[in-house]
């Protein structure tokens, strides 16, 4: 799809990983933050606007989404070494990310590779995994307004907790980060994306079509388990299922729509709730609209 232009009616389901989902309103693949921000200062942006990655995390719901959809994947994708900080747009993949700082000879990124989204994603919610998040490493963002204005901002104007990021300054977005790792040894950082790559490849259904983890594991105990206890691996709504490999993970079997994928969400929280009394938290974002009945 042609970038830097605005596109009407595209078909969602081809820019998330679930292959759900209605169309959007107005639709712009950008590769230069500049031209974004000419775009919003221009208002040839329609509002509300939705920032889409690698849509990993992500439910679009079947009536599609009003406004304007912006995808960083395919858009704003430059990585570099910026004075021992990696500088990092937002549609850079979470897995090249872990890549580029172990060939930096840095450490501690591979969790990165664990994560199937894009930085942007991972900074909006502090994604994270083995023990390690996203914010963790972040010295400081550069974000864009509904005026178009790009503005740097410190970790300390965010509000960080786990899976949730809370910006005090209304109606930001993420354009870019940079991130500090410790000094390691090249050859060892890239063993351990291997070695989690291996295990994520071993423990999760990556085979379909899936949005990765559902729920966030709540205090001293794991989604997956409580779900796998309740007797609801393999649970099915038309053509979605609760993963026989991962209780937390979702898969479309290859016809599911979106509320298929809703329904099984809310009767899992339904279940684990009535059996375990505990309240299952989406870490997936739902978005878009209903279809009218």
């Amino acid at each position: 799809m042609d970038k830097n232009i605005i596109h009407y009616g595209v078909e969602l389901k081809n820019f998330n990983s679930w292959k759900v989902g209605g169309t959007a309103e107005q639709f712009l693949i950008c590769d230069e933050k500049d031209i974004l921000a000419s775009f919003i200062k221009k208002k040839k942006i329609k509002l509300p606007i939705t920032i889409v990655g690698l849509g990993s995390n992500l439910l679009v719901r079947d009536g599609g989404i009003k406004g304007t959809v912006i995808v960083m994947n395919g858009g704003l994708r430059k990585i570099n070494n910026d004075e021992n900080l990696i500088y990092t747009e937002a549609g850079v993949s979470c897995s090249k990310l872990s890549k580029f700082s172990a060939k930096e000879g840095l450490s501690n990124s591979a969790f990165f590779s664990g994560i199937p989204g894009t930085v942007g994603g991972a900074l909006f919610m502090n994604a994270g995994c083995y023990g390690s998040e996203t914010w963790d490493y972040v010295q400081k963002v550069l974000m864009i307004n509904l005026n178009g204005d790009q503005i740097e901002r410190k970790k300390s104007d965010f509000e960080i907790s786990y899976r949730e990021v809370k910006n005090s300054n209304k109606g930001e977005y993420f354009l870019a980060a940079w991130f500090k790792f410790p000094k390691g040894n090249k050859d060892r950082a890239e063993n351990e994306i291997k070695e989690l790559l291996a295990h994520r490849k071993n423990t999760q259904p990556l085979d379909w079509p899936t949005a990765g983890s559902t729920f966030r594991n709540p205090k001293d105990n794991f989604a997956a388990k409580l779900i796998q206890d309740c007797g609801l691996k393999g649970y099915q709504i038309g053509g979605a299922q609760v993963s026989k490999k991962h209780a937390n993970f979702i898969i479309n079997l290859g016809n599911a729509s979106a509320l298929d994928i809703e329904k099984i969400i809310i009767y899992i929280q339904k279940v684990v709730y009535e059996k375990k009394n505990i309240q299952l938290l989406r870490e997936i974002k739902i978005i878009g609209d209903e279809i009218e009945s």
